[in-house]
């Protein structure tokens, strides 16, 4: 096979380890060198040291779990880093050992064998750890909200049957009066204010119980926790917007925010995750098929056995996925209409994927365009049946040896 790279590299990495297998020219052919490496800061040190030694200019690393990535960051800016999949590189069944992983990924390196994966740049990277974090966060302080509601039903309190926000302004003075000793659930529904007031008899039932010190005590400490939590995302939804200004230099956060059903964190998140330049990704399928909302193929002696959604980025995948979900309670617009149209024949989970899959291929065009968003409107497929029932009656007419124009046919 013709060889591409002429001084390469194939990294196995681990934990505490790391196995390199160096190729490079010999005076008798190719040169193969195996060494063992830590992956302490000083000795990835010593790594590239070695690596330059012989002027080896493009190396190759499986993208196993989170060790890669200290790797990555000593040699990035004096190599050719390629990141693969460790799926696609799987080594061979039979002789498995590190040494032979090392010297198999540099083998498909010299040869151009190996594709690499989309690595951002090192703000950006930033920007994704913290977005990230942030969707964590807020997964957890979900999980406290329930815990706090199973807590009110197991003390017979069904305020979140009354009240649509348990730990709304008027929830959270109730429970913070609760957690006191306060009893009387007269007192405690007084505790409403607004439209709830208009509840009270309601609410008395629902707030009499049998409340016993450990639902205080478990009371307490998860509102301190979400307390906790809500203080955190509000530092980070600080820090993101003060990294994406530099970031977004065409306002493209602005016009994502007007796409049905994203809002302005699920515009960072993707902003975060697909970057601005979209020259990376051939095509809006490619980038859709990034972020796994792209058919998978599997067929075998003519016949189509599987199209199941493939692997992708699971964080984009998630947060276009509650975009979908959103834009489905939208009125009048082209992605509302796409889902329920996919629903009715489909089901609902397919639909959300169909929808998210439009919302990805709209940000690959408005980001590589600079463009903003234009909605077609919800009727758009009933107008676009109609265009092609019209136009078939044209051409119907047509081989009858009658002339009409597309006006004639909408009239009849």
């Amino acid at each position: 096979m013709e060889v591409v790279h002429q001084r390469c590299a194939g990294l196995d990495v681990h934990k505490k380890s790391v196995v390199v297998c160096r190729i490079v020219p010999g005076k008798q052919g190719w040169k193969r060198e195996v060494k063992r490496f830590g992956t302490m800061t000083q000795d990835v040190l010593a790594l590239a040291d070695w690596l330059q030694a012989e002027q080896v200019t493009h190396v190759a690393l499986e993208s196993t779990g989170i060790y890669w990535r200290p790797i990555y960051n000593v040699l990035e800016g004096n190599f050719t880093l390629v990141v693969v999949n460790a799926h696609h590189i799987k080594f061979v069944p039979g002789r498995k050992s590190d040494v032979n992983d090392a010297q198999w990924i540099a083998q498909l390196l010299q040869h151009g064998l190996l594709k690499a994966s989309y690595v951002p740049e090192v703000e950006q990277r930033d920007l994704r750890a913290l977005t990230r974090y942030r969707t964590q966060l807020i997964r957890d302080r979900v999980s406290e909200i329930n815990r706090v509601q199973k807590v009110l039903e197991d003390a017979n309190i069904k305020l979140g049957s009354v009240a649509s926000n348990v730990l709304g302004v008027s929830g959270r003075a109730m429970l913070e009066q609760l957690i006191a000793g306060q009893e009387d659930p007269s007192v405690l529904a007084d505790l409403a204010k607004g439209v709830l007031r208009q509840k009270i008899l309601q609410l008395h039932q629902a707030l009499t119980g049998k409340v016993r010190e450990s639902h205080r005590l478990l009371l307490r400490l998860h509102l301190e926790h979400i307390d906790d939590l809500n203080a955190k995302i509000a530092t980070l939804n600080s820090e993101i917007e003060q990294m994406m200004r530099p970031f977004d230099q065409h306002e493209a956060l602005q016009r994502l925010d007007g796409i049905p059903g994203v809002n302005i964190h699920t515009a960072q998140i993707i902003l975060a995750e697909l970057g601005q330049d979209m020259t990376r990704f051939p095509s809006a399928r490619h980038a859709a098929a990034w972020a796994g909302l792209a058919p998978g193929q599997n067929e075998s002696a003519g016949k189509n056995l599987s199209a199941k959604i493939r692997p992708g980025n699971q964080h984009l995948k998630v947060a276009l996925l509650q975009a979908a979900h959103a834009a489905a309670h939208s009125k009048d617009t082209y992605l509302a209409a796409q889902f329920r149209r996919l629903a009715s024949r489909r089901g609902k989970k397919r639909a959300a994927i169909a929808v998210a899959h439009s919302i990805v291929v709209i940000a690959y065009s408005m980001l590589k365009n600079n463009t903003p968003y234009v909605d077609l409107g919800g009727n758009y497929f009933e107008r676009l049946n109609q265009d092609y029932l019209q136009r078939s009656l044209v051409k119907r007419l047509e081989r009858l040896g009658l002339k009409v124009t597309v006006e004639h046919a909408e009239a009849a």
